[in-house]
């Protein structure tokens, strides 16, 4: 129906069309698509106690911490769980 220009034409727009996406978006990608302070800075990430002394001190900060979520929580639930316990042992 076309001819051989129309398949000619469709031919290159099959080749070059994923040709031109690719080098679009394959360039200067860092310029392009980068988030400024996306990743965080060595500073601000968690770092990974090796010494013993470190270590305890970090299980002892995750102490701290269950133990002060779990007094906010019995607090907020009005101390049921913590009163019953001291009555009963009465």
């Amino acid at each position: 129906m076309g001819g051989s220009r129309l398949e000619i034409f469709k031919f290159g727009m099959y080749i070059l069309f994923p040709i031109g996406i690719m080098y679009y978006f394959g360039t200067n990608l860092d310029e392009r698509f980068a988030v400024p302070d996306f990743w965080p800075r060595k500073e601000e990430t968690h770092r990974i106690p090796f010494e013993k002394d470190e270590i305890r001190g970090e299980l002892e900060r995750l102490r701290r911490r269950r133990l002060e979520r779990r007094e906010r929580r019995l607090r907020a639930e009005g101390g049921r769980e913590g009163s019953v316990g001291l009555q009963e042992d009465q």
